[in-house]
């Protein structure tokens, strides 16, 4: 007996491919099972017509009760970064490439502890990504950190050896499980650190002017 093809976000994306649309259908989407224990989806965000995108790993505690994205900790430090950057936040779209918080809870209390989302997690989770690159229409992409970076340009990527330049974009790639949403490919594509890898940092200070400096790459590009 032949085996059901597993279900990704690509059976959940509508037939109208602008942002208010994906954006509703995505908070039905049982792509993966990551919807069972998360609050809700949490979909991008920003700018509808925005020069640069930028992509983190997955929404994180205070972003899955709240349902936006960059919100927590670590929006806080991405806020503070863009602008020292010389990037403006408010003409930039910020979204993640898994839409569900994926978690294990705390030996005690009530606290939820990250878990880094799975390659299945994440190649599920993609439609939307590529749905929301599509409707936005970005000439930069941003990957915040590793797993960002991965969901992108493949699980080989080494975000050390190649963050903070400008990459051509790997086009089969990124474009794998489109769907109807069509395609857009942004020129360029820039790897740095996730901001919460500035909050974990021991010298947060090097970190985090690592990131600003990865980002004035970004925001010179787009000058």
């Amino acid at each position: 007996m032949a085996r059901k093809p597993a279900r990704t976000a690509a059976d959940f994306l509508p037939e109208r491919t602008d942002l208010t649309a994906l954006r509703e259908a995505a908070g039905s989407c049982q792509g993966c099972d990551l919807y069972r224990d998360a609050t809700q989806t949490v979909f991008g965000a920003g700018d509808p017509n925005a020069r640069v995108v930028l992509v983190g790993e997955q929404p994180g505690d205070v972003e899955d009760r709240r349902g936006e994205p960059f919100v927590g900790p670590a929006g806080g430090v991405l806020d503070r970064a863009m602008a020292d950057a010389g990037i403006d936040r408010v003409g930039t779209y910020v979204t993640n490439a898994v839409k569900h918080f994926k978690f294990v809870p705390a030996e005690r209390g009530k606290r939820r502890l990250h878990k880094t989302p799975g390659r299945t997690e994440i190649v599920a989770c993609r439609p939307w990504l590529s749905a929301e690159l599509a409707a936005v229409r970005p000439e930069l992409l941003v990957c915040l950190g590793a797993t960002a970076s991965k969901a992108v340009f493949g699980p080989a990527f080494k975000l050390t050896e190649r963050r903070g330049v400008l990459l051509p974009p790997p086009e089969e790639e990124l474009m794998a499980g489109q769907s109807e949403a069509g395609e857009h490919v942004p020129s360029a594509i820039l790897a740095t650190i996730h901001p919460s890898a500035v909050l974990r940092a021991l010298d947060r200070d090097e970190a985090y002017a690592g990131l600003v400096a990865d980002l004035r790459v970004a925001a010179e590009s787009l000058s």
